[in-house]
């Protein structure tokens, strides 16, 4: 009878995944749990130390030292502009090290790590790129947050050599701080901002970057890489509205082009209300700046949705109006980029209709970059 209950006893045990002990041994202890392996000991360099390319308004006063606008755009730009401000969008901290490992140490402003329709990389993560042998900026790692407090390695058991490389800062979070960690005895060199006059880029969701997988794949960190120039990206989502506050901050950024791309977030009679206003506030103060006016891109789904496309069409045809009158009052340096072809005609270039897949953004930073090269081009 004994043996009976054993053998039933085994035999549920094991139906279950478990094992029964044989009669008179002891059972088998559990495995010690593995500890997690040690983080190495690390020289931390602060990117405070030498700066921020992308980061505007270098001598005004700001309320965080990573936010995109200065403390005085508080209670005057919108305070969702203000609040989307704090994300740190177009940023890069730009060094050189002969170190095969790179880490990361930085702190989030915010604790949602990444919102629906985007990685948690994409919002939150650092994304680093090196200049390869033949100078070309190539992609080498991100981090992957998963908390508010990130603390962890990029990349490791890199070739042995001296490169400069670029890590873009978060797409839709802000940061509190932001240290790069190299080995003990890893050569170190601080790269500071380039001097040259940045691409001044004022937008929407789409400009601040939904939905790149990687802060690096935006169509305007792209064409910073393929134009070897500063980028500012002022993208507010949901807010890029052609505001006159926000025409007050992009005047006190001595531009080589401003980028107005807000009409994905209005409609055709914001469009006239607001657009031919902005354009003379700002060649006001800047009388020899390029103003390249893009064109509302096309969802990808809206040959489906009849009034979306109508949407699309009467936001075109009212910044084409606005064009023609600027140019007729004898407003000069206007530049115009239609909007249809912005996404390519296959409908695979978005996530969720509206937001550029990293396909869509290539294809955004490949229509852009012939017309920023003319903006560019000595006169």
């Amino acid at each position: 009878m004994k043996a009976f209950r054993w053998i039933t006893a085994a035999f549920c045990l094991t139906a279950l995944g478990l094992h029964a002990a044989e009669p008179g041994t002891k059972p088998a202890e559990a495995p010690a749990k593995k500890e997690p392996a040690p983080a190495p000991a690390l020289s931390w360099h602060n990117v405070k130390e030498w700066g921020l390319e992308g980061r505007a308004f270098g001598g005004m006063e700001r309320k965080n030292w990573f936010d995109r606008l200065p403390a005085v755009a508080d209670g005057k730009v919108t305070k969702e502009v203000w609040e989307l401000g704090q994300d740190s969008s177009g940023m890069l901290a730009r060094f050189k090290t002969d170190a095969p490992e790179i880490w990361a140490n930085y702190t989030l402003r915010r604790p949602r790590i990444a919102p629906p329709n985007l990685t948690a990389i994409g919002a939150s993560g650092l994304d680093l790129y090196a200049r390869d042998p033949q100078g070309q900026w190539r992609w080498v790692g991100v981090t992957r947050p998963t908390t508010g407090q990130v603390r962890q390695e990029i990349i490791k058991g890199m070739a042995p050599g001296m490169r400069e490389y670029m890590l873009y800062l978060p797409l839709y979070n802000g940061v509190e701080n932001l240290e790069i960690g190299l080995p003990p005895g890893a050569k170190f060199e601080p790269v500071a901002p380039r001097a040259e006059k940045p691409v001044v880029f004022y937008g929407t969701s789409i400009t601040q970057g939904a939905s790149a997988s990687r802060p690096g794949m935006t169509h305007t960190a792209i064409l910073g890489r393929r134009l070897a120039r500063p980028v500012i990206n002022l993208g507010f989502s949901g807010n890029g509205r052609m505001d006159a506050a926000v025409g007050e901050l992009l005047v006190k950024i001595d531009a080589a082009v401003y980028v107005i791309d807000c009409l994905p977030n209005m409609n055709a009679a914001a469009v006239r209300e607001k657009c031919i206003p902005l354009v003379k506030q700002l060649r006001a103060a800047r009388p020899d700046v390029p103003i390249l006016l893009v064109e509302d891109r096309r969802n990808t789904n809206a040959w489906i949705l009849p009034r979306r496309n109508k949407l699309h069409d009467d936001n075109h045809r009212a910044l084409r109006e606005c064009l023609d009158t600027l140019k007729a009052e004898g407003v000069t340096g206007l530049y115009h980029l239609p909007g249809d072809d912005l996404l390519g005609d296959d409908s695979e270039a978005a996530t969720d209709g509206s937001h550029p897949s990293d396909l869509g953004f290539v294809r955004q930073a490949d229509r852009f970059e012939p017309v920023l090269r003319s903006c560019l081009a000595p006169k």
